[in-house]
């Protein structure tokens, strides 16, 4: 198939949704899929998302995504994000009656009252509601999630989980040559991800735990935090072999988090042979509950402190029933809806056929001209 997807979070992000469709486009390659990505960094004029410069959006590509849509023909289309490119994206499927499906990453509404406290999660769920209901299907992380969606209104709901690379993140590397966190007392609880306000990191911060509390990540929040609180380690944004390596050092994977829908990062924690431990919302428990991987709690310094009780064997095996795999295989079959394009798409993907050929310009001033000629009798 000729898969397009849209999207507003893409490299060089970096965060879990990010990480979520690279792995999936890079096994949908696998398999012989064509897929092209729009995304804001394909050269496009961008602008900072306010209260989060690192994360940079594209207001002004409309033109070029009409392009590029036409241009490729994709057999289907799937919308990440709801930013201006997936906005883009959605009315122009609407314009040519195109299916697509959208997926639901993150608990928006809430992610924008944790950022801007005076806007209300009653101003920003129809408008969310809205852009996924307007597709074919909303692919979300968790069953947790779908029925959270479904009393707000959401429709067309399919769970979609996440996967794990075991290659890179597993208990091998523990100590591979040498201890990341020497030198700091044990045990290490370690958080790693985007330091930002909808993270709830003062939550974790806030504990008291014996040994050592290491933030691992980089973010708008990063400076405030580090003055707060002195007493814990700030490593700033690890990657690849070095990110396996502060997660297989750790003793106890701390997830404060509210308002992730399922915190990739808790896996890849449990592949390297970390409990978790988490407050009981959706995502963690969709993953901990009944696996001896982790621990959920109202109380998150109790969950921390029986996590660190629970053997790194378990949360090992657990995560590997997370594969991508698996993932890529329920993408591919809920990307298309039950419905197929009209009339209208059609012609325009024989318009793209038309536009691409070497003589276009040439027959639109043939046809301007009998146009001009029509005109004067």
């Amino acid at each position: 198939m000729k898969i397009l997807l849209v999207t507003d979070a893409w490299h060089p992000q970096i965060n879990g949704v990010v990480r979520t469709l690279d792995q999936t486009v890079t096994h949908l390659r696998a398999r012989g899929h064509a897929v092209e990505v729009i995304a804001p960094s394909d050269g496009y004029f961008t602008l900072p998302l306010p209260t989060y410069p690192d994360i940079r959006l594209a207001p002004f590509a409309y033109n070029d995504v009409k392009r590029r849509m036409i241009a490729f023909g994709p057999d289907a289309i799937h919308i990440a994000t709801e930013g201006p490119l997936g906005q883009m994206a959605k009315i122009l499927c609407h314009k040519w009656a195109m299916p697509f499906t959208t997926s639901y990453h993150t608990k928006f509404p809430e992610y924008i009252k944790a950022r801007i406290p005076i806007i209300p999660l009653s101003w920003s769920y129809p408008f969310v509601r809205g852009f996924h209901n307007a597709g074919g299907r909303t692919m979300v992380t968790t069953p947790s999630m779908v029925e959270f969606l479904k009393t707000r209104g959401f429709t067309r709901l399919a769970p979609w989980a996440r996967g794990v690379d075991t290659v890179l993140f597993n208990p091998d590397k523990k100590q591979a040559p040498e201890d990341v966190y020497a030198g700091l007392a044990r045990p290490i609880w370690v958080n790693v991800g985007r330091v930002a306000v909808e993270k709830n990191l003062k939550d974790f911060l806030d504990l008291d735990l014996p040994g050592t509390k290491v933030i691992v990540g980089d973010g708008p929040q990063l400076a405030e935090l580090k003055r707060n609180y002195p007493q814990a380690v700030f490593t700033g944004a690890k990657f690849d072999e070095e990110l396996a390596r502060h997660f297989a050092d750790a003793d106890v994977f701390v997830f404060p988090s509210k308002t992730d829908t399922f915190g990739l990062v808790i896996i890849e924690a449990m592949a390297s042979g970390l409990p978790v431990a988490a407050y009981p919302v959706s995502g963690p428990i969709d993953i901990i509950p009944g696996s001896n991987a982790g621990w959920v709690d109202e109380d998150l310094r109790a969950a921390c402190l029986q996590a660190a009780e629970l053997a790194p064997a378990d949360a090992i095996r657990h995560a590997q029933t997370y594969s991508w795999e698996a993932v890529t295989d329920v993408f591919f079959d809920l990307l298309t809806p039950q419905y197929k394009p009209r009339k209208r798409w059609r012609r325009v993907r024989r318009a793209t056929k038309l536009a691409a050929s070497p003589y276009h310009g040439v027959k639109k001033i043939i046809r301007k001209m009998l146009q001009n000629i029509r005109g004067l009798r």
